[in-house]
């Protein structure tokens, strides 16, 4: 599964591709998105905290971007921030670009897969093709090394995706 660099990558090509032209220059939305695209990974502090370790679960699914998109919509409008419904799906949309990146990535640690379809189904979902690479969670010298070939494949990957969104939507203004 794909680092923090990857998922970050995928939440500013989310916001870049779809944001309107007054959200594109707005940091504090796009942060959110940004936000958004690597929070699902949030999970794996249960392992530090409670000991549990249910990582690709229930964080990982669509129901889990909907109540993001849902819960984002309800502050924005208590708060009366502008464009409330167009953040909400910027945000859930982020949400599910790290969804995305996961199953296509490479997954070496049982069950393996993400529960996409959380909370109609606890069923797991791999992708039969793998573009990236696992990323692993030791500070030994072979996995340092194997994080960096993972995060410079993400980087190789989705870098020429948004260069070439963030190019078409200059070129439209």
């Amino acid at each position: 599964m794909p680092s923090p660099i990857g998922h970050a990558l995928a939440g500013l090509i989310v916001h870049s591709s779809l944001a309107d032209r007054r959200s594109l220059e707005d940091w504090p939305r796009m942060a959110l998105v940004v936000a958004a695209a690597c929070a699902p990974d949030l999970d794996l502090l249960q392992r530090f905290i409670a000991g549990a370790h249910s990582h690709r679960a229930e964080s990982h699914s669509l129901g889990m971007a909907l109540a993001v998109a849902a819960a984002t919509y309800g502050v924005a409008r208590a708060r009366r921030w502008p464009r409330a419904g167009a953040l909400a799906a910027l945000v859930g949309l982020g949400w599910c670009s790290h969804l995305l990146l996961d199953w296509l990535g490479s997954d070496t640690a049982p069950p393996f897969g993400l529960m996409a379809l959380w909370p109609w189904s606890r069923e797991w979902w791999k992708a039969p093709v793998v573009l990236f690479l696992d990323i692993g969670r030791t500070l030994d010298l072979s996995t340092v090394r194997q994080n960096v070939l993972a995060a410079a494949w993400e980087v190789a990957l989705l870098l020429p995706i948004l260069s070439v969104v963030l190019w078409f939507r200059q070129r439209k203004s």
